[in-house]
């Protein structure tokens, strides 16, 4: 039986219980799950001179002690388009946030079988919120 690789990305800037609660569900939905990281300098682009908070050795290091993450992947650009293409995952996992705004990688995905899951944030906690942004 092949493993059912599940793939989600982002900064984990400053690793939150959010982040724990969104990897454990998306872990559930298969038997790996891999995570894109924003490098540190994706993270500037991104979100400003001020982040990362943490450098991406240390975001990893975080990321790969949860039990819920298999594999953590370091990406350069500002979005995961070509590390989904490389990993080509069974299930992209994506917060539902950004159902509307439609998830990098979901045409992808779809068009060798794969599934786009959104998943509902069970707790109202964001690193911007917990750092003072709005």
């Amino acid at each position: 039986m092949k493993p059912i690789i599940v793939f989600t990305n982002g900064c984990f800037d400053i690793l939150h219980v959010g982040h724990i609660r969104f990897l454990a569900e998306a872990k559930k939905m298969g038997h790996l799950l891999c995570v894109g990281l924003n490098s540190d300098s994706s993270v500037r682009r991104l979100k400003g001179t001020r982040r990362p908070r943490l450098p991406a050795m240390l975001r990893r290091e975080m990321l790969m002690a949860l039990k819920s993450v298999d594999c953590v992947y370091t990406f350069e650009e500002d979005d995961p388009e070509k590390l989904i293409r490389e990993v080509r995952p069974d299930i992209l996992v994506k917060g539902e946030e950004w159902k509307a705004m439609g998830a990098v990688g979901a045409e992808f995905v779809r068009s060798y079988g794969g599934r786009v899951v959104f998943v509902k944030r069970t707790i109202e906690i964001s690193t911007t919120k917990l750092l003072g942004g709005k």
